[in-house]
């Protein structure tokens, strides 16, 4: 059965109008949102995003009234806690949007701080372990936003491990230099990384390298798939990702 057999032309309409408002604030919306734009009963607007929570189309969580108050027309109140709803990313398979984008669904948001956590991490401790886990990781990322998300950090984790300096700068700050062109740095990174492995004569662990070197021309063909919306924030992320390492 397609993902769309499962929804009626009124689940749809709250489903589009759901995505619509959670990418306008780039946040989960709350109920009486989704049902002042839409002119229904919020109560009515509610038990229809618990039918869409149900077949897998939105998810649900708790936030706090003041911490809502950026992503919901409702006014700041006491603390005390709301529902706020999210699309998940099997509603871009029914709203004809590419699965990647970057404010469909926490998944994406996940990963990325995931991968955060994991190189300010590899300050402290051993980047070659490190990019192993990223690594085999790999093998689970399917969509192109959060392969090449998982794949930056890998990348990054490499040029730490080579512990290689081109004119005594860090390879690090030659990548930051780069960054002025708009987005071209993402595929720059790829090629950065990979020679400082090459030319580092202290390399002794040329079997991480060669598994790099299998999961660089993936990394060009989902680069090669985003779009706009999705390269800026993976843009975004190399930019921070370069603050947690360096």
């Amino acid at each position: 059965m397609k993902p769309s057999s499962r929804l009626t032309s009124r689940q749809r309409a709250f489903l589009d109008k759901l995505l619509q408002l959670y990418r306008e604030r780039k946040g989960p919306v709350h109920y009486s949102d989704v049902a002042e734009r839409l002119g229904v009963n919020r109560f009515s607007a509610y038990d229809m995003l618990k039918v869409l929570e149900k077949k897998g189309f939105a998810s649900s969580s708790y936030a706090l009234r003041s911490e809502s108050s950026a992503t919901t027309s409702r006014p700041p109140g006491p603390g005390r806690s709301i529902v706020v709803f999210a699309p998940t990313s099997q509603a871009a398979s029914v709203l004809n949007i590419a699965a990647d984008d970057p404010w469909l669904g926490d998944e994406w948001h996940n990963v990325r701080e995931r991968v955060l956590d994991k190189l300010r991490q590899a300050r402290e401790t051993n980047p070659g372990e490190a990019l192993t886990d990223l690594l085999a990781r790999l093998q689970e990322a399917q969509a192109p936003l959060t392969f090449c998300t998982e794949m930056i950090g890998a990348l990054l984790l490499n040029m730490k491990r080579a512990r290689t300096r081109a004119g005594e700068l860090s390879p690090f700050r030659i990548l930051a230099s780069l960054k002025a062109g708009g987005t071209a740095h993402l595929e720059t990174l790829a090629g950065l990384s990979l020679g400082i492995s090459l030319t580092d004569h202290e390399e002794m662990n040329g079997s991480l390298t060669e598994r790099l070197v299998g999961q660089i021309r993936r990394y060009q063909v989902n680069l090669s798939r985003l779009g706009e919306d999705s390269r800026e924030a993976l843009a975004g992320f190399l930019e921070d990702a370069l603050e947690a390492l360096d």
